[in-house]
């Protein structure tokens, strides 16, 4: 058993709490028993699974590499406050081609909550693909993974810039939504393509205009109250659910 914060693997481990380290490293830390069971489901490959002694591990699970920690060291390399008394690494998976049936962008959302709802909405809609541009939340903030609720391991999300995946989606057929009040229409009258990709933006600036400016459509929520705009997910999660029902 591993009792010491200062053994050297538990060292690494806890650097995984920081983007450069998760980049340096390629992988990334999960938790609990549903994010795991869902990591083993997919193509993801697990590298490490970190239980405490009290813990019981499922027959399918012992195929990993396994290592037995005392609770603080659980604490330690963990983020929620009351850990489970699981956790695994998980190796990076690197996609490269964004195209897709149907696919959602998201511009410089920083938000780890709406990043990791719109991604759990995008699986639950069956979009097949996400892609964060430049400025929005890493991928493998454990806030943004817990909010996927194991969504990160069913879709194809890469990290890239949105500009030149436009460029590509637009050569392969693909139409372009973006959401913004410039010029735009809304949403329920704009015909519903069978292949699609929707662009959400900033919680406060919104898409950016080089963005708006290269979709096929500028489209708007109509806001019937007086709240002043919509959130970031609900917005995203309102388009997605039009466009396949």
């Amino acid at each position: 058993m591993i009792t010491s914060v200062k053994n050297e693997m538990v060292k690494e481990w806890r650097k995984l709490k920081q983007k450069k380290e998760r980049d340096r490293q390629e992988k990334f830390m999960i938790e609990g028993f549903h994010l795991i069971e869902e990591a083993h489901k997919s193509e993801w490959e697990i590298v490490a699974l970190i239980h405490e002694e009290h813990i019981e591990i499922e027959k399918s699970l012992l195929q990993y590499p396994l290592y037995t920690v005392s609770d603080n060291v659980m604490a330690a390399i963990t983020e929620t406050k009351t850990p489970q008394g699981i956790a695994a690494v998980v190796k990076k998976r690197n996609v490269q081609d964004s195209l897709s049936n149907k696919a959602l962008l998201i511009d410089e959302v920083q938000d780890p909550g709406n990043v990791g709802t719109m991604i759990r909405t995008a699986d639950a809609a069956g979009f097949d693909t996400v892609i964060l541009g430049k400025g929005t939340v890493d991928l493998y903030n454990d806030k943004v993974i817990r909010a996927t609720q194991g969504s990160i391991f069913h879709l194809n999300i890469m990290q890239a810039d949105l500009i030149k995946e436009m460029e590509k989606l637009q050569a392969n057929g693909i139409p372009i939504w973006s959401t913004g009040l410039a010029q735009a229409k809304p949403y329920q009258q704009v015909e519903k393509p069978d292949r699609i990709a929707i662009v959400v933006g900033n919680e406060g600036a919104g898409v950016s205009k080089e963005i708006m400016d290269k979709a096929s459509e500028n489209v708007v929520i109509p806001i019937h109250g007086k709240a002043e705009s919509l959130n970031v997910s609900v917005a995203a999660a309102i388009l997605m659910y039009y466009v396949v029902g």
